[in-house]
């Protein structure tokens, strides 16, 4: 491979919630630049992994690690196996998250007067806590070696409120529904963690981004499509693909005077 700015050979790279719709698509982008990838993923791998049999990579580039990011000592022990094989990582995407799914209970799509607290906590402790003890862990692993990028991945969610007219259309049913509360909070916090942490690594080399991103396309229904779809300058949810460059990029030498910044990828939705 010829060496460019995009280059990430022989880095090593861990990506969290990596057997995910978008965890996968960084993974197969990572491994294509020639980086190593530690997949950690609170799902064991299945057969439909991200495997190196049917991408042709190597087996010695991809490791795949049962890891629950709300647990310090699962991601402590992940990353002993991870130095042990391929050294200290030079880079990491948080991207493990969980979300309300449309099919949630109903109380957790009702009104914000009466979300529940355990809900909210669960969120939170996920992709808030969670993403803050993997930068504790593998991030302060890659400023004690002295070198780094961290991206953290937050939501157009995490910058302008959710557009409940979006929704309204699931109020037919006689059952009031709204976008919940948690996850634009959690994507929020996301925001500043990076600042913070940014600053903090500044003087030890390590880099740290936030990326932001609007909806993927993941088959949803018709209804909900066509709204977003026209509150969306460039009319259209992204490819799952289309974020894959953000990711290489940050964690390149192409953005190696780049830290604590918020690259927004969202077809224009926060510039109405």
């Amino acid at each position: 491979m010829g060496h460019s700015l995009f280059d990430l050979d022989g880095r090593v790279v861990v990506v969290t919630g990596g057997l995910g719709q978008l965890g996968r698509q960084f993974t197969t982008a990572l491994l294509a630049h020639g980086a190593r990838v530690a997949v950690f993923d609170v799902r064991p791998a299945g057969p439909t992994a991200p495997g190196a049999a049917q991408s042709g990579i190597d087996a010695n580039r991809l490791a795949l690690f049962t890891v629950d990011i709300t647990q310090r000592q699962s991601i402590a022990a992940a990353l002993a196996d991870v130095k042990n094989r391929w050294g200290t990582p030079h880079g990491l995407v948080n991207n493990a998250a969980v979300d309300s799914p449309p099919s949630a209970p109903a109380e957790e799509n009702g009104p914000f007067e009466t979300y529940p607290q355990s809900s909210w906590e669960r969120v939170m402790q996920v992709n808030v806590t969670g993403t803050f003890l993997c930068c504790q862990v593998i991030g302060g692993a890659m400023a004690n070696a002295g070198r780094g990028a961290v991206v953290n991945v937050s939501s157009i969610y995490g910058l302008v409120s959710p557009d409940q007219r979006l929704y309204e259309y699931r109020q037919s049913t006689g059952r009031p529904f709204f976008k919940p509360v948690a996850y634009s909070a959690s994507k929020s916090a996301i925001v500043n963690l990076s600042r913070y942490l940014a600053t903090y690594w500044g003087p030890r080399n390590v880099r740290v981004n936030t990326v932001t991103f609007g909806g993927v396309f993941n088959h949803q229904d018709d209804q909900f499509l066509d709204g977003y779809c026209r509150r969306v300058p460039l009319g259209r949810m992204a490819r799952e693909d289309e974020y894959n460059g953000s990711i290489i990029y940050l964690l390149s030498d192409a953005s190696s005077y780049m830290t604590g910044s918020n690259l927004v990828i969202d077809g224009g939705w926060t510039a109405w």
